[in-house]
């Protein structure tokens, strides 16, 4: 029998045939970790009595949660980031530099192949370039920063294909939310989820970033799509590496394989307060809405940019909305500057703020009041994620967010 694509990841990193279920101790090609979770991992590292870092060259770290800080609290934290790494000799990302999760792509950090872990559970993101790359807590990565291992049980695998192409205007987000929607918000819980077919064939690399993104929203280990001619393009790896890329068998054991064609696949919202309540954007009803997020480690790409910019292009945001922009790293803000997508932007109202997290964790920029709607192409709408509980988040794509912003109302961007 063959072996699943996250079984043949581990066989390589552990230089064994290991099958899902077994127990393995595995050497870590990186880790990352930001100001929401260093400051943890840095303290319980100084109380193992640790002198110095496993592989400082290893080990990213990055400020971005809370970027600039907002409270005297806060500027401690990233004090005590800085000083770690300038010890350590670490690499830092500060304020400014953009969202863990997109500097650990674009920087060339993750590899096909590579077991990367990250203190925040959106790690699973860099699955759409062939890794293994899954969240831990702060004291597991304390360990790695330590010993450069750390133990899995092998997920069993979620097989998912997609087949058909993508309508007019709807995206790898609609594609997500659909998904989550139908297998559940625990429906792939600690299994790893690869996604197959022609629609993944055909989907750039920023699509399949979103995609693996959110597979952690279905409660899954990992996310994961086999690396390709498009992967090694995005990388700068040439052809020379051409048919090297890792696999899964077509008669491996899967815990489950499922197939949905999405050639009518309507624009998707996932409604509050749970990333499963998903209904296409004409079954959501006559949603006003105060604030538009776009960005976040899901859709803050330059290809997102672009979507909404040619959607806002001559155009004015509704006069009760604040829209606001948020560019995932330094290098994609100075590419939308240069393609005049930020210009656009600010000619349509919309407020243009710095790389980095932004509303999506709800602790420093765009914080809802109660009774307030966002439409937000982050990547989580439970109660309180954008700093208040009596606030309503509706997940959409960033057409949808654009056209929202317009008309003031969750919108079909179909129609514009």
């Amino acid at each position: 029998m063959g072996q699943t694509l996250v079984e043949k990841l581990f066989s390589k990193a552990v230089k064994r045939e290991v099958k899902a279920g077994e127990f393995v101790v595995a050497d870590i090609d990186y880790t990352m970790a930001h100001d929401g979770t260093a400051p943890l991992a840095i303290e319980a590292f100084q109380e193992f009595g640790a002198k110095t870092v496993w592989d400082r060259e290893k080990i990213i770290l990055v400020i971005d949660h809370i970027a600039p800080s907002a409270v005297e609290s806060v500027s401690a934290l990233h004090k005590m980031m800085r000083a770690f790494a300038a010890k350590h000799r670490i690499k830092l990302y500060d304020v400014g530099s953009g969202v863990c999760h997109q500097l650990m792509v674009e920087e060339g950090y993750v590899q096909p192949g590579s077991i990367i872990v990250g203190a925040d559970s959106h790690t699973c993101t860099y699955g759409a370039l062939g890794a293994f790359a899954t969240g831990i807590g702060s004291t597991d990565a304390a360990a790695v920063f330590l010993s450069g291992k750390l133990w899995f049980r092998i997920p069993e695998t979620l097989r998912v294909e997609l087949s058909g192409v993508l309508p007019r205007r709807v995206g790898a987000k609609d594609v997500i939310l659909y998904l989550i929607g139908q297998i559940g918000a625990a429906g792939a819980t600690y299994k790893s989820v690869e996604f197959v077919g022609p629609v993944v064939q055909d989907m750039g690399v920023e699509g399949r970033l979103t995609m693996c993104n959110m597979a952690v929203e279905m409660g899954a280990k990992n996310g994961v799509i086999a690396a390709d001619s498009k992967t090694r393009t995005f990388l700068g790896l040439g052809q020379s590496t051409a048919g090297a890329e890792v696999q899964g068998d077509a008669d491996a054991a899967y815990a489950s394989n499922l197939a949905f064609d999405i050639s009518t696949l309507p624009p998707q919202v996932a409604c509050p307060s749970m990333v499963d309540n998903v209904k296409p954007v004409s079954e959501v009803g006559d949603i006003a809405v105060d604030q538009v997020f776009l960005g976040s480690c899901t859709n803050g790409r330059i290809s997102d940019l672009r979507t909404a910019a040619h959607l806002l292009r001559g155009k004015r945001v509704h006069r009760r909305v604040r829209a606001l922009v948020i560019p995932a790293s330094r290098s994609i803000y100075l590419h939308a500057l240069a393609e005049g997508l930020i210009e656009i932007f600010v000619k349509a109202g919309c407020t243009v703020c710095n790389p980095g997290c932004g509303p999506c964790c709800g602790t420093h920029q765009g914080i809802l009041a109660p009774g307030e709607v966002c439409a937000s192409t982050s990547n989580r709408n439970f109660v309180g994620r954008m700093g208040c509980a009596e606030a309503d988040i509706y997940l959409v794509s960033p057409a949808t967010a654009a056209v929202s912003a317009l008309t003031g109302r969750i919108t079909d961007p179909r129609g514009s």
